[in-house]
């Protein structure tokens, strides 16, 4: 892929927080947005990657993540729909979860461990993607994303607040490097 490299946005800006439009235009712009947000996300070693999460208000995601067999699954989903197991069928996986929005901290996030997302992929076509494990959090991840949700916001406030102080004290500590004593 040749996209280009586009800066993450982080948590606290205004796009992150309101859900996105649906796509409607299926063209080059839309290719070529789908290329820049698989060169932003490999260069910041993430395995998924929604539209807000590069400034754009526009409900497309990528990803490139194993599923719970191991097998590397990568794609494009535009205009997601997330469909999660029955209450009844439902299995949670507690695992530790991270945000490129938010670089640093990661917390435990209870979420169910299968997800299967339809939508269409950039020709307008449409895709079905079912997945486990890491897949599974990344598919509602990406989602809530588009949501307008950051997976911060499923947290417990103390847990929240503890993430936030964390990613403020990185970000200042990585300021202060950068800064003359």
């Amino acid at each position: 892929m040749a996209g280009r490299v586009r800066p993450i946005t982080l948590v606290g800006t205004p796009v992150l927080h309101r859900a996105c439009r649906p796509v409607e235009e299926f063209d080059a712009a839309l290719a070529e947005l789908a290329e820049d947000m698989f060169a932003s996300m490999y260069a910041a070693e993430g395995v998924g990657l929604a539209g807000n999460q590069v400034g754009v208000d526009l409900r497309i995601f990528v990803y490139d993540c194993p599923d719970d067999g191991g097998e590397r699954r990568k794609g494009v989903v535009v205009n997601p729909v997330l469909e999660l197991p029955p209450l009844d069928e439902r299995r949670l996986d507690d695992d530790e979860e991270g945000c490129l929005s938010v670089p640093g901290p990661h917390a435990r996030v209870a979420r169910p461990d299968r997800a299967t997302v339809r939508g269409l992929d950039v020709a307008g076509k449409p895709v079905t993607v079912e997945g486990t494990g890491l897949l599974a959090r990344c598919l509602q991840h990406e989602t809530d994303h588009l949501e307008g949700r950051v997976y911060i916001d499923r947290l417990s406030a103390r847990a929240r607040k503890k993430v936030l102080r964390e990613y403020e004290e990185l970000r200042a500590g990585t300021e202060a490097d950068i800064l003359p004593e």
